[in-house]
């Protein structure tokens, strides 16, 4: 069946459609108190979600963005929780500078480890996080389990991350994960409620990684 429209894109032009969505984004987003560092982030979760009220409940650490950019020009890791947040992130921008990007909920000993232990991957997989790696930015989209694991991992005074990028979304333990990662004295970027994600998180992360490469 030939479906016909009289409907006509603005442009077909990739870089032209963004150009357009970030001048979209800047007019309906109104004003604001972020930084303009800190707006950079924000226009690229509103991007990727098309969601302003999620752009509008982000927090940032006074120090999160430049701790965040120095992190990656000085080739830190970068933790992932899951696979599709791995799968997101601009590789070649990271690996530039020297840093490489990891997530292990997927690996045999971390899932033996959930096994034997009646717990989730998630947990185990933050455990080995730390062990592998001192500083280093931990982007965390999918899990709140994995988040509450490296918030108490911090407050034990085992990790020490330079970043927590902490936008979990879901209706068990999200919201809770995200007050608590805000209560901690360490560089972050989080939300407040229950929205969040993968794909907001590669947004952030990738976002960092373009003011790290301007600088």
């Amino acid at each position: 069946m030939d479906f016909k429209t009289e409907f006509k894109p603005e442009t077909v032009q990739p870089m032209e459609i963004e150009g357009l969505s970030f001048d979209i984004i800047t007019e309906e987003f109104g004003p604001h108190t972020l930084t303009e560092k800190e707006y950079k982030v924000v226009q690229r979760v509103v991007h990727a979600s098309a969601d302003f009220e999620l752009g509008k409940s982000m927090l940032f650490h006074p120090d999160a963005i430049q701790s965040g950019i120095q992190a990656i020009k000085n080739g830190e890791r970068v933790i992932c929780d899951v696979q599709m947040v791995q799968s997101g992130v601009s590789k070649p921008r990271i690996e530039k500078f020297g840093g490489s990007i990891h997530v292990y909920i997927s690996d045999d000993d971390v899932m033996a480890e959930a096994k034997k232990l009646n717990t989730t991957r998630a947990i185990i997989s933050m455990r080995k996080a730390v062990k592998e790696a001192d500083g280093g930015i931990y982007a965390i989209g999918n899990a709140p389990t994995a988040l509450l694991e490296l918030i108490r991992l911090v407050k034990e005074g085992i990790a020490k991350p330079s970043l927590v990028i902490g936008l979990p979304v879901g209706f068990v333990s999200a919201a809770e994960s995200k007050e608590e990662l805000a209560k901690l004295d360490i560089p972050y970027i989080t939300n407040i409620g229950r929205k969040g994600g993968s794909t907001v998180t590669v947004a952030a992360l990738n976002a960092l990684s373009l003011l790290a490469e301007k600088e």
